[in-house]
C-alpha cells in the first residue's frame, strides 16, 4: 500500500481495498450511498464486499454511463435518490467508476444539504490520474465541459489498479492521454518513458508517479488561481473538439482522442509562442499519432470550435486562455491567444493528417 498526502485527505493506493473498510469503521457514518454506472456496478461492485459485509445502512445509485449523461437532469435524479434513501449531513457518497461518476457524484455530494462527505474510487485510468484527484466535482451544460461545479475535496481517495484490468483498449488508451501530459508539462523523465509504452504494460508506479505530479500541482494552487493551470495543456482546443463530437459524431470522441488532438494544435501554438523547439514538437506529435487516431476536423466546425472555446473557465473577457509549453516537461499558463493563430493551429493538424 502506498499513500500520497493531499489537501487533507489521502489518496490511498491499495488493491485490496483493506484500507476502505478502516476508514469506514472509524468515522461511523449514518448512512453510506454508493454511487455506480452499469459498468462499474456489474465490474466493480464486487470488490467491495469486503468493506459491504461490515455496513448494516448502505443503499446503491446507478447511473447511466457516458459524457453525454453528465448533467443536470441526471445529478437531479441523483439528489432525488440521496432524498429517497434518507441521506443526511452525516451520510457518505462513495463514487465507483469512471470520470463521470467521480466529476458528478462529488458535485451532487458537495451541494446536497450543503454538503455531505464523499470519497472517490477511480475505476478507470483517466480518473485514477485525473479526475479523482484535486476536488474539482462538475457537470457539463450546453456541450461546455464541466462549467457547473466546485471546488471541494474528497475525505480519501482508494485506488484499486486491478480495475483497469475491467477496461476496454480504447478506455485504457484514452486515460493514457492524461499521464503523457503529466510527462510533458512538469516530468520529463516521466514522459520518455512512456512514450513508447504499451498502454496494456503500465504500472503501478507509472500511474502512483502520474498521480503524484497532478497532486503536487493542485496542493500549491488547489483554486486554480496560477500553477494548477498547467493542467489544462491540451484542454482549451481539445474540450472544444470533445463537446462538439458528443453531439455531432456518431461514435464521439473518448475524452483523452481530443485532447490528443488538443495537445498537438497547442503544441504547434506552444512553438509559435512559447518556445517549444521544433524537435520537441516533432516528438510530441509522433507520440499522440502513434496511440491515437487522427480526427477529421472540417473548416466549417471552426465557428462551433469557438462558440465552445469562448465559454472555456480559463478566458479572461473575450480572451482565449491556454497552458503552453516552453518545453517537454515546463508549461506557461495564461497565455492568451488571438483567434487567427487558434484558426492556424487547427489548419495545421489538418494538413498534418492529410499527408
Amino acid at each position: 500500500m502506498q499513500v500520497i498526502n493531499s489537501l487533507g485527505y489521502q489518496v490511498i493506493f491499495d488493491d485490496s481495498l483493506v484500507s476502505l473498510k478502516t476508514f469506514l469503521a472509524e468515522r461511523q457514518y449514518s448512512k453510506v450511498l454508493v454511487l455506480v454506472d452499469r459498468n462499474t456496478n456489474d465490474h466493480c461492485l464486487g470488490a467491495l464486499q469486503v468493506v459491504f459485509n461490515d455496513l448494516e445502512d448502505y443503499d446503491i445509485i446507478e447511473v447511466d454511463p457516458g459524457e453525454e449523461n453528465k448533467n443536470i437532469d441526471f445529478c437531479i435524479g441523483v439528489w432525488k435518490t440521496m432524498l429517497d434513501f434518507g441521506a443526511d449531513r452525516k451520510s457518505l457518497m462513495i463514487n465507483l467508476g469512471g470520470g463521470v461518476v467521480t466529476d458528478m457524484g462529488g458535485f451532487a455530494a458537495a451541494t446536497f444539504k450543503r454538503g455531505v462527505d464523499f470519497v472517490q474510487i477511480p475505476t478507470t485510468l483517466l480518473s485514477q490520474v485525473d479526475a479523482s484527484v484535486g476536488g474539482k466535482t462538475g457537470i457539463d451544460l450546453d456541450n461546455v465541459k464541466n462549467i457547473i461545479g466546485t471546488f471541494t475535496q474528497p475525505q480519501a481517495v482508494f485506488i484499486n489498479t486491478q480495475f483497469l484490468k475491467t477496461l476496454d483498449d480504447r478506455q485504457l488508451t484514452s486515460g493514457f492521454a492524461e499521464v503523457i501530459k503529466h510527462g510533458l508539462i512538469y516530468d520529463r523523465d516521466l514522459y520518455n518513458n512512456v512514450k513508447e509504452l504499451k498502454v496494456r504494460d503500465i504500472a503501478a508506479d507509472i500511474i502512483f508517479r502520474s498521480v503524484e505530479i497532478k497532486n503536487e500541482v493542485v496542493s500549491q494552487d488547489p483554486t486554480e488561481k496560477g500553477l494548477r493551470k498547467i493542467l489544462n495543456f491540451g484542454h482549451t482546443i481539445g474540450h472544444a473538439i470533445e463537446g462538439y463530437s458528443l453531439f455531432n459524431d456518431n461514435n464521439p470522441l473518448l475524452h483523452g482522442e481530443a485532447i490528443a488532438v488538443g495537445m498537438i494544435c497547442e503544441g504547434y501554438l506552444s512553438h509559435k509562442l512559447t518556445g517549444l523547439p521544433e524537435e520537441e514538437l516533432n516528438d510530441l506529435i509522433a507520440t499522440f499519432r502513434a496511440y491515437f487516431p487522427d480526427y477529421r476536423i472540417a473548416i466549417e466546425n471552426y465557428d462551433d470550435f469557438f462558440t465552445l472555446m469562448k465559454n472555456d473557465k480559463k478566458n479572461v473577457g473575450d480572451k482565449i486562455g491556454f497552458a503552453l509549453l516552453s518545453s517537454i516537461g515546463k508549461c506557461e499558463y495564461d497565455q492568451y491567444v488571438g483567434e487567427e493563430l487558434i484558426i492556424e493551429s487547427l489548419d495545421f493538424y489538418r494538413e498534418l493528417i492529410s499527408r
